[in-house]
């Protein structure tokens, strides 16, 4: 009876032992576990190696009886059948996140957004917008007859120009007015002409050639008046009347203007949008 009391307590203490050995050589894993976890400062991924080469599988759950892997990060990844062959390597160092913040034009500070920043793409902060003067805004019509600017200057000409639109305030049935920033449409306006003493000249030249328009028209009004009081004196030929069907707009670079004409009788007409 002593003899088999003596073999049980051996083969307990025996088996005591192994489990205490076990219970380290586990706890001594988790530790490197841990401790490489800590280093790499990144999550365990659902697709990462395990230290025997085999795919970490423990994450693996049942949806609606279709086999999906809990990424950890909030959603679930199918199971693809070639999980091995699609591994993704995690690297243990992540690359560093690196910001630039832009500086002010104004003021040299590092700003993280801005208004001018977000619209008009200038790298100028918030506390030194200057609504009322330097960063104050035109409309398209005032800016092509402030400094003879087309619209292909404004949307072709590389890069184009940012804008806002807004209700037209005269009239809200009326098409919206493009605002843009008078800063940038003064640079454009000096890349188009070359130097601002070429801007003032070309708009002396144009006020001499409107000049001379106003008294070919001031005139012309003349005649017909004299056509009216002295109409014995004019045999015109009447026509019938004729309600014009204008085709598509042609648009003319070379003065800015619009050319349509008239699809039943070739009557063409040329003007200019505002």
């Amino acid at each position: 009876m002593s003899t088999t009391l003596d073999v049980n307590d051996s083969s307990k203490d025996k088996e005591s032992v192994e489990n205490v050995q076990h219970l380290k050589e586990r706890a001594e894993r988790n530790r490197q576990k841990a401790l490489l976890l800590k280093k790499s400062k990144v999550v365990c991924h659902p697709y990462t190696k395990s230290e025997n080469g085999d795919a970490v599988k423990d994450r693996l759950i049942k949806v609606q009886g279709q086999r999906v892997i809990d990424s950890g990060g909030g959603f679930l990844i199918e199971e693809n059948d070639n999980l091995e062959e699609q591994m993704l390597q995690i690297t243990s160092e992540p690359a560093p996140i690196i910001v630039d913040l832009p500086h002010c034009e104004e003021c040299k500070n590092e700003f993280k957004d801005s208004y001018l920043l977000q619209t008009f793409d200038l790298s100028v902060c918030d506390k030194c917008r200057d609504p009322e003067d330097k960063h104050s805004l035109i409309t398209k019509t005032e800016a092509k007859q402030e400094y003879l600017l087309k619209d292909c200057d404004f949307d072709r000409r590389e890069p184009p120009l940012k804008c806002i639109t807004k209700k037209n305030p005269h009239n809200a049935n009326w098409g919206e007015m493009k605002l843009y920033l008078h800063l940038q449409v003064e640079q454009r306006a000096l890349e188009v002409w070359g130097s601002e003493e070429k801007l003032i000249k070309e708009k002396e030249l144009r006020d001499v050639r409107k000049e001379g328009t106003k008294i070919k028209k001031f005139n012309k009004k003349i005649k017909q008046l004299r056509m009216q009081v002295r109409s014995s004196l004019y045999n015109k030929t009447s026509k019938a009347s004729h309600t014009h069907e204008f085709g598509e707009d042609t648009y003319n670079e070379d003065d800015d203007t619009y050319t349509h004409t008239c699809i039943t009788c070739g009557y063409e007409e040329t003007y200019e949008k505002m």
